[in-house]
């Protein structure tokens, strides 16, 4: 369902949002070895993020991401809009068209009215989970790991 870059985009904007300095930048070099995300991979998903306007990033030796977006405000869906875009939510697995929720298929895809409720329920589950919620989450559990 969601890529590995989201998964990945997800965790590390969650542990950025859960660092108990959220002023103080968050190095590459420690989201990548925390989370046990190839660092290179890693720089990727971030400057995706940051082109996004989700994360702010700085260069230098005190340098490194912090969240633009208050994590209040910012939702799981957020992120997988930013990274994996909405094909999996509007888009036919049949036809490869975009779906009219609105209206029941005429026949053309075998999927499309059993998996419409589906996709609004997850949208509507991604689009209610915000990054402070998760982020507050994760400080319960300290041993977790993203």
């Amino acid at each position: 369902m969601l890529s590995a870059t989201c998964k990945y985009g997800i965790r590390a904007v969650i542990f950025i949002a859960a660092k108990p300095e959220q002023k103080n930048h968050t190095g590459l070099r420690e989201i990548a070895e925390n989370l046990n995300i190839p660092q290179p991979y890693l720089a990727k998903i971030l400057q995706i993020l940051s082109k996004k306007k989700i994360l702010h990033s700085s260069k230098g030796p005190h340098g490194g991401f912090t969240l633009l977006v208050p994590a209040a405000e910012l939702s799981m869906m957020d992120i997988i809009d930013a990274i994996d875009g909405r094909d999996f939510f509007d888009s036919c697995y049949i036809t490869g068209e975009k779906c009219n929720f609105e209206v029941p298929d005429r026949g053309v895809c075998i999927l499309h009215n059993d998996l419409r409720k589906e996709k609004v329920r997850l949208e509507q589950f991604f689009s209610s989970k915000s990054i402070e919620a998760c982020a507050l989450q994760l400080k319960k559990y300290p041993a977790i790991r993203l």
